[in-house]
């Protein structure tokens, strides 16, 4: 029965460009097609060919929206492939809004390092155009012994765990799992029944703080910044990362926990993103839906102010302190953070917040890890404001979360072996070794590259 095969193709002993190959000889279904990603947006290597003819997938599924996870699928499709993408409807939209955005990156990127762009506009056009949808939970059928099921993995909205199933075997893909409770989306649900499991490990070798304490920890350092008069930068990932940030400050303002002041939402993606979230609120949690329905607009307060154009992005530098700016992007590789960065961060009664994964190389990275000084659009400037981090809004799960949903894919006996990726060497190798001593199951960090039949 040895005729399943996977492939890590992508994402193995890495954090981004999820890409993984299951096939059987009749059969080629990819898992994702994101992008590497590092110190640039869209590092060199995405320019390499696919180590596989795209022209012999049949298949795409994708788990969520986010570049590194649908970052090369234009390119995918501009080199020749042509079968059907399936992922959540929300995904779909969101993905038709970050791919289009994500091309200015990908264009200015190919013209600084002189080579050719993974692809343009018309490629995007090609993908979209194979892209269908499937509700959470509703099992479909790709043919030829091969049947899909999505369920919801907490992560972003629309994000979702894959289970295929062939010939009497499930394999399951997590995707990036949700940090449940979060608050905005329902909790990631559990694989129970899967005999393989490739696991995502970002936070493998490492836990969050205590998520009750989140919330008080944003408002203590949005008083500390009020008391300073100064201004709080927080580099904000445009999907979801910033919803939830808009969701907690209008909660607080509306409680009276922090005065209201300026905020300025700067970035035309995050305002894209976050009108999407008011008109797809199905998969919201009960309660979130409930504060809707009692008439509140969670992400509309007092003071907040979408500057969608450039002209009202520079005018918020004639606003007074104190006031908090959110703008992408959420690791500084670009976007109208660093311009915001290299106004504020010289000046010791600001603060900039972290509120999201940070990838190494990454600006946003050796701003968090302590730099004295940065080169900020071949500018030195020198680092004199607060840095903030709160790892409790990250969207993805700690470590001992992670075991959990091992642990629980692992109840019914079936689960054969699983497969640690999308983290750092480091992080993966922890997971591993933990999953071993706690379960006594076979765990194994693949290379990229790397090939296994399931029996």
């Amino acid at each position: 029965m040895n005729d399943l095969k996977l492939t890590f193709y992508g994402g193995a002993r890495s954090v981004t460009g999820a890409n993984f190959m299951l096939e059987s000889k009749k059969m080629k279904i990819l898992i994702d097609c994101g992008l590497q990603q590092g110190k640039n947006f869209c590092e060199d290597g995405n320019c390499l060919d696919f180590a596989y003819d795209p022209q012999t997938v049949d298949f795409l599924l994708v788990t969520h929206a986010h570049a590194d996870h649908i970052g090369r699928i234009p390119k995918l499709a501009r080199d020749g492939f042509g079968g059907t993408i399936y992922s959540t409807e929300e995904t779909r939209k969101i993905s038709e809004i970050m791919l289009k955005d994500s091309l200015r990156f990908v264009l200015k990127e190919a013209l600084e390092a002189k080579r050719e762009a993974i692809y343009r506009k018309e490629d995007i056009k090609k993908a979209l155009s194979l892209w269908k949808t499937v509700p959470y939970r509703q099992d479909f059928n790709l043919g030829k012994g091969f049947r899909a099921f999505f369920k919801d993995a907490g992560h972003i909205l629309g994000s979702a765990i894959i289970e295929i199933s062939y010939n009497s075997r499930k394999v399951a893909f997590s995707g990036d799992l949700g940090n449940s409770p979060a608050p905005l989306l329902n909790d990631a649900e559990f694989t129970t029944d899967a005999d393989y499991l490739i696991m995502e490990s970002v936070y493998g070798d490492r836990n969050h703080e205590d998520i009750s304490l989140r919330k008080e920890k944003l408002k203590n350092i949005i008083l500390k910044t009020i008391k300073k008069k100064g201004v709080l930068l927080i580099p904000s990932f445009s999907l979801s990362r910033t919803q939830i940030m808009l969701f907690e400050l209008n909660n607080m303002i509306e409680n009276g926990e922090i005065p209201s002041l300026p905020v300025f939402l700067d970035s035309p993606l995050a305002i894209k993103i976050t009108r999407l979230y008011k008109e797809m609120q199905n998969n919201f949690k009960r309660a979130v839906k409930e504060q809707i329905s009692s008439g509140d607009k969670i992400f509309d307060f007092p003071r907040l102010k979408f500057t969608e154009s450039s002209g009202e992005s520079k005018a918020i530098n004639n606003v007074k302190p104190p006031k908090i700016i959110i703008a992408g992007s959420g690791m500084s590789h670009g976007g109208r953070i660093i311009h915001h960065e290299k106004r504020y961060l010289s000046e010791p009664q600001n603060a900039i917040l972290f509120v999201g994964y940070q990838s190494p190389g990454s600006l946003g990275r050796i701003i968090q890890d302590g730099a004295g000084e940065v080169m900020i659009e071949n500018q030195k400037i020198k680092i004199r404001a607060e840095r903030e981090t709160i790892s409790g809004y990250s969207g993805h799960k700690g470590s001992d979360e992670l075991l959990e949903f091992v642990e629980k894919a692992g109840e019914s006996n079936q689960l054969k072996k699983v497969y640690v990726v999308m983290g750092e060497p480091r992080s993966a190798m922890f997971l591993v070794q933990k999953i071993r001593d706690n379960f006594g199951l076979e765990a194994l960090s693949p290379k990229e590259g790397e090939s296994f039949f399931l029996d």
